[in-house]
């Protein structure tokens, strides 16, 4: 069969048992003892850990751990709460919508005011510690984690006057999004976070007359900017608790798939994963922020924008960022995690997720009722798995695509 089965299931913490892998938990985050609320369930102490918890509900996915007993992949319509297998429910419940609101802004409060420390003293000559600054991307890690839609929207919403610092926050929160979008084991994801924090940490060497000029850069002040990799890199260097994630995001961020980026000219594979990582999340943020010389653009502008760029990017990283924040270019054949096929539509809910409208079933080769769906970055649900090429589906795509966007779809 081939239609939009969602594989989360909700069950009383009391049926939690060793294999499954955990989604989430329903009800306030303060009700669990752990700091990410997405993992396989391997150790016995954190089976007592859920056992013993307050939460209402654990939200568990059946399809990366192991199932309820005796249970079927549950239908659409609700179950009672007392079954082994209850409702389908939102990755995030209402009930805690306010609460990842409220945290989401304390976190990044905090981890502004600690990158303007970390920078000032990086101005002043000092010495960086990056140990010291681990807490902050452990906070930026676990709200993400809570709820990464929220969170990183939330970033992007930043004033010119503080774009320096928040710019690293966010850098930060779309590193970690992404590399958990590529499953990375946790040790990286913290060093990639750490990476987009300090990235930008060379910039401390270049006025803030320059970095904020409304106007275009002559060249002198232009060599200074692309000075900035360097220097940080040197700043980095001479740290204490650095990685080489760290190292390289600093130095080569604004390095290009094609060899036509500074400062080294490097191309394809020569540039490393957490640089080319770190090149995409950089631009990402940098043009849906408002800046001194330009307005924001919309998330959804961005990524078309992007996409359009050839040779700046790893073209197969980018996707896989596109999928993570939930935001893709309209206009792509796309194969969902249900297997089915949709084309990406140019509206989506204020341009800040993409919507897919479904059309055909890839493993039955034949058209479905229309139906649209928005995409989320949580991975809860039905999302992108692939781009898809149009020729090896037989499909002629100009016309169809027509079609398709001018016609009425089903509630999703």
């Amino acid at each position: 069969m081939c239609r939009g089965r969602n594989l989360l299931r909700r069950i009383p913490p009391s049926q939690v048992k060793m294999g499954m892998y955990i989604h989430g938990f329903e009800g306030s985050w303060f009700s669990h003892p752990f700091w990410r609320t997405r993992f396989l369930l391997e150790r016995p102490e954190d089976l007592a850990a859920v056992l013993a918890s307050e939460v209402q509900a654990v939200v568990i996915d059946i399809e990366r751990g192991l199932a309820p007993a005796g249970s079927a992949p549950a239908p659409h319509a609700a179950i009672p709460r007392s079954a082994s297998v209850s409702a389908i429910v939102p990755v995030t419940p209402r009930d805690t919508a306010k609460t990842d609101r409220e945290l989401a802004k304390k976190t990044i409060a905090r981890s502004k005011r600690a990158v303007k420390g970390v920078f000032d003293d990086a101005r002043l000559g000092k010495t960086i510690d990056a140990d010291a600054v681990a807490p902050v991307v452990a906070d930026i890690s676990d709200a993400v984690d809570r709820n990464p839609a929220m969170f990183i929207d939330m970033t992007r919403l930043k004033s010119k006057d503080e774009y320096t610092y928040l710019h690293s926050v966010s850098v930060c929160a779309l590193m970690v999004n992404l590399a958990r979008q590529l499953g990375l084991a946790e040790p990286i994801v913290r060093s990639m976070g750490l990476a987009g924090l300090l990235h930008d940490v060379g910039k401390m060497t270049v006025p803030d007359a320059i970095l904020n000029k409304p106007g275009r850069l002559d060249d002198a002040e232009f060599a200074l900017i692309r000075a900035h990799p360097e220097q940080g890199h040197a700043m980095l260097e001479k740290g204490e608790g650095v990685t080489q994630e760290v190292l390289d995001v600093s130095l080569l961020h604004h390095e290009k798939i094609d060899g036509s980026g500074y400062p080294f000219g490097l191309k394809g594979e020569a540039i490393s994963l957490a640089a080319r990582m770190g090149a995409i999340c950089d631009v990402y943020d940098a043009l849906t922020s408002d800046r001194a010389y330009k307005e924001s653009w919309t998330p959804l502008k961005a990524a078309t924008e992007m996409y359009g760029w050839e040779g700046h990017f790893d073209r197969d990283l980018l996707f896989k960022f596109f999928r993570s924040i939930g935001v893709v270019p309209p206009g792509l054949l796309v194969r969902m995690r249900s297997n089915r096929l949709g084309i990406v539509l140019p509206d989506g809910t204020k341009e800040t997720r993409s919507k897919v409208r479904i059309f055909h079933c890839a493993l039955e080769r034949a058209p479905l009722t229309l139906e649209d769906v928005f995409l989320s970055s949580s991975g809860g649900g039905d999302h992108i798995v692939s781009a898809e090429d149009p020729v090896r589906w037989g499909f002629d795509w100009q016309p169809l695509s027509e079609r398709l966007t001018a016609g009425r779809a089903a509630r999703a």
